[in-house]
This record gives structure tokens, sequence and C-alpha cells, in this order.
């Protein structure tokens, strides 16, 4: 079975953290900061704060923002749920627009009207599957109707808008480096900002609410959601190697595309005028969705559905009311396929001899 994803490690990942364990500092340190460092340069954001996860970094944005308690931040309905929790950890409430029905990102009109309408404080862009949301229209909104405007750009290593990072276009971004994203560090997630202040109260939040001058001067409500220097040390050799990889998967994408054209029934991932898709995932979209799967399941294909269950249908979010129809009917509908950078040429040939074979009652 060729696998849906495939994390890519090798003898620098392996020198990187025994160095770390000869070393001894393996908790918060150094090798942090130095990772801290290299990718905020690589996002083109002028502040990095590394952490545990991707949700700690979402959360860790909201608590850095001052977003919490009686505050509500519109967001998309189609993500995975760590989106909307971190709103609703950090205190504040989820309200959910629409999406775009090709790029299945949130709609910039769609989330303006929820702004206005509930008279929300901050408006969660999610890049979905590693595709920029249209980003100037979403700093518009933020300047218009005066919100915070956050990224979540845990899928997105790599992507870029009209040629910027995504990552840098907002008041902060959260990026994961969980194992199967662009690149890794076993677990972990980094906080980014061009305002110093937000880094340092998130640099604080996430280290038990400890001042600047450390020691244990703690000066606000915090906790341990720090990342350790293992996982930076891996971060710094996935950093260097992330560029190849993004055109790695750019590269299969269009492959996968291409044959693709020969199934009208089939919709292969869009990348509008100004967007460069770091392709997180190869996402299509067939009304048979089922289908389609077990087909390639049968010629050896491994396939996902991300997200099978918009987040206010999920019993978690019971109460909440959403009327978002797109992202209802693109949940059932998308379907993602290999497109990592560890696949082969042979294996990138038989998943486009599989999508060429699909049958016609499928396509239909």
């Amino acid at each position: 079975m060729i696998s849906l994803a495939d994390p890519q490690f090798g003898d620098e990942e392996i020198a990187a953290v025994r160095r770390v364990l000869e070393d001894g500092m393996v908790a918060d340190g150094p090798e942090v900061r130095q990772f801290e460092s290299a990718f905020a340069d690589y996002a083109g954001a002028d502040n990095g704060v590394a952490v545990a996860n991707g949700t700690v970094a979402l959360h860790a944005a909201f608590e850095a923002l001052g977003i919490g308690d009686g505050d509500r931040v519109v967001t998309t309905p189609l993500s995975f749920v760590a989106s909307a929790n971190a709103i609703r950890l950090a205190g504040a409430e989820p309200v959910f627009a629409d999406i775009d029905p090709v790029t299945y990102n949130l709609d910039p009109g769609a989330a303006r009207r929820a702004v206005r309408e509930t008279d929300a404080d901050a408006v969660l862009v999610v890049h979905l599957y590693g595709l920029p949301a249209e980003m100037d229209a979403f700093r518009d909104l933020a300047a218009d109707e005066d919100v915070r405007l956050i990224e979540d750009a845990a899928q997105a290593h790599g992507a870029a808008y009209r040629g910027q990072p995504v990552g840098s276009f907002g008041d902060a971004a959260a990026f994961s480096f969980y194992p199967t994203k662009n690149m890794t560090t076993g677990e972990g997630g980094m906080v980014l900002t061009d305002d110093a202040a937000v880094a340092d109260r998130a640099a604080s939040y996430v280290n038990h609410g400890r001042s600047a001058a450390g020691g244990y001067a703690h000066e606000r409500l915090g906790s341990n959601y720090r990342m350790t220097s293992l996982a930076a040390a891996m971060g710094r050799v996935q950093l260097e190697r992330l560029p190849e990889w993004v055109r790695t998967r750019r590269s299969n994408a269009a492959r996968l595309s291409e044959a693709l054209d020969e199934v009208p029934g089939v919709k292969p991932p869009v990348a509008p005028d100004g967007a460069e898709h770091a392709y997180h995932q190869y996402t299509v979209r067939c009304a048979d969705r089922d289908a389609l799967a077990d087909h390639l399941a049968d010629a050896g294909v491994d396939t996902g559905v991300y997200y099978p269950t918009p987040i206010p249908r999920l019993g978690a979010y019971d109460g909440y009311d959403a009327d978002v129809p797109v992202a209802d009917r693109a949940a059932e509908e998308v379907l993602s396929l290999p497109v990592h950078p560890g696949l082969t040429d042979e294996e990138l040939d038989r998943i486009a001899a599989a999508i060429r074979a699909v049958p016609r009652t499928i396509a239909a």
C-alpha cells in the first residue's frame, strides 16, 4: 500500500539529537532559541516562540493577544478540531462562517458578515491543506472591522501568498510540527509575530508565566508548554530540508493533477492566482468519495478524509449554531491522496494509473 504520509528522517536528524543528548541540555535552552530564530526568518516574521505542539501555539497566541472571556473569534468549520478548541481553551467563543467551495478555506465575505453580526473580536484563518487563504481580503477585513487576525498555518509550511510566506500576515500565527506535517520535530509548534510584546507574552505563558528575566519571577498565569531542545535540534535540520520537500510536493501534485485531467468527475485541488500551495494534503473532490477511496485502495493507494465532520457538527460542539452548507457538502466529498516527498517515481506512476482507471460510474 502506498502510504498517505511518510515522515522523512535521516542521519542529520539522528546526529542533531545525539549532539543534544551528549550535551545534556535536553530541555528548553539555546537549541530552542536558535530554532525559533531560524524558523521566524524562514517565514518572514520578526519573532518566533517554540512550543510543545500546534494546539498550544494557537492557544498561546490567543493568550498573548488578550483574546479570552467574552470575546468571539470567527473561524472556519472545516479544519482539525484544534483550530476551534484553542479558541475555547483561551476562554473565547468560536463563530463559524462558511467556506469557499473551490479552495475550502474560510470565505472572506462570509467571515466579514459573521464579524458584523456577532460583533466579533478576531478572525482565525486556516490555510487548509497547505493552500494560503485570501490574505489581502482578510487583512482588509481586519483593518476595516478593527479585529485581530490570527493565522492557523499548521498545514502550510512553505506556502506563500503573493510572494509573502504564510505566517507573516496576521497579528500572530501558529504552526504545527506533528510527524505528518511538511516538517516535524516529533511533536512541537511555533508562534510567529512581528509584535515583540506579543512574543514576550506568548513565551511567558508557555513557561509558567515567567518574566523575561527568568528565575522565579512569575508575573502572570502560565503553564509548561515549552519545546524541548531535542525537538528543536530535529527541527533545525528539517527546516533546512523543507524548501526541497515543498518543491517535491508541488511536483508530485502536478503529476497527479495531470492524471486527473482525464477524470472529469474528480476535481483536483486548485491554487488561485497569487497562492503558492504547499500541498500538505493533495485533496480531491468526488460525489461518490467512498467508491473512489475503495477503488484506490484496491489499487494499493492509501487515502484519507480531512475532515469528515465539520467542527460545529461534532459532539463537543453541541449547541453551536452554524449555517455552513458549503462546508457540510465539502465534508462529504473531499478525499486526500498521497503527495509526500517520499513517493518514488514508480509509486507516482501507480497512483496516476489508478486515477486514470477510475470507473466512469464513480467519475460521472
